[in-house]
């Protein structure tokens, strides 16, 4: 089965089921990644303990993938799955637009709490503009992270690449906190994400660009990509935000704490109807993406 079907497949399945609501792999992965960090991140040699933590964690089943999948039908729908369980587009859309919905109605109190389902910031005090700010940074960093990047490594690496890609990306959500407990042992986890992320962040982010305003887009990504604390989710929300004209990022408190992040984009102040144009840019780029894998796939075949 060619790979442009597999992942059109992959994401007829997503908009249609969403995301399994039990029983989910990754929740199982989860746990088992909460085993071994309360077992191994205390006492001496934390970044090591991690390191470790992570090659034990995420390499034994890509490889198992990539060296006992059969290359028949049933190996296919393998891959399907793979593809389907690793990609959040129908659960990313759901959850950002549940918040523009209360935003219509203007129930604050349930955009906030319905908003810290995505977001790690602390949601309990934020007006209706900084509501809408978060939930726009969120589609637009997690379109990659969620989206395109999974998508990418399916591409490069079959099954077994975007199974790497999710599980260390799930090490990283769980373990890639600059704070006390996991500066060090999670330093492992944070990089590895860093370095899977390099290529699939600038190609989403010039997708954004290409799809929205690409002038300011693109000149946003130069300007400020750079000068957010992630190195790859700066180079897409700045990209996003400038291909729709609003201006995303400012300080925003975790944890109680402040803390002060650069603006990104320019133009407006970002209102709930941008919520619905970060997700209508989310489905043009996976279009595109998978248009593009169909062409590259046809011209592989004919040559």
């Amino acid at each position: 089965m060619k790979i442009a079907l597999i992942c059109v497949l992959a994401f007829v399945l997503d908009n249609v089921f969403g995301e399994f609501q039990y029983f989910h792999p990754l929740v199982g992965f989860g746990n088992l990644a909460n085993f071994f960090e309360k077992m191994a991140n205390h006492g001496k040699f934390l970044k090591i303990k991690g390191l470790l933590a992570v090659i034990f964690l995420v390499l034994p089943l890509p490889l198992l993938i990539n060296f006992k999948l059969p290359n028949n039908l049933f190996g296919q729908c393998i891959s399907i799955l793979c593809l389907y369980l690793a990609i959040g587009a129908k659960s990313l859309k759901d959850h950002s637009l549940i918040v523009a919905t209360n935003l219509k109605q203007n129930n604050l109190n349930l955009a906030r709490k319905n908003l810290s389902y995505i977001v790690s910031r602390d949601t309990a005090n934020l007006n209706e503009l900084l509501i809408a700010k978060a939930t726009i940074e969120s589609v637009l960093e997690n379109g990659n992270d969620a989206i395109f990047a999974p998508l990418f490594w399916f591409v490069l690496a079959g099954p077994a690449g975007v199974i790497l890609f999710r599980l260390v990306n799930t090490l990283d959500a769980m373990w890639g906190y600059k704070n006390i407990k996991f500066l060090d042992f999670g330093w492992a986890a944070a990089k590895a994400d860093d370095l899977m992320n390099l290529i699939p962040a600038r190609l989403t982010a010039i997708s954004y660009c290409i799809l929205g305003d690409f002038k300011i887009g693109f000149q946003c990504w130069i300007e400020q990509g750079n000068n957010w604390y992630s190195p790859n989710a700066g180079p897409v929300m700045s990209s996003g935000a400038g291909a729709l004209n609003i201006v995303l990022g400012g300080d925003a408190f975790y944890d109680g704490i402040l803390k002060v992040r650069p603006k990104l984009g320019m133009g407006r102040e970002p209102n709930l109807n941008d919520i619905y144009l970060a997700n209508n840019l989310i489905a043009k780029t996976i279009y595109l993406w998978l248009f593009l894998i169909l062409i590259a796939n046809l011209w592989v075949s004919l040559c």
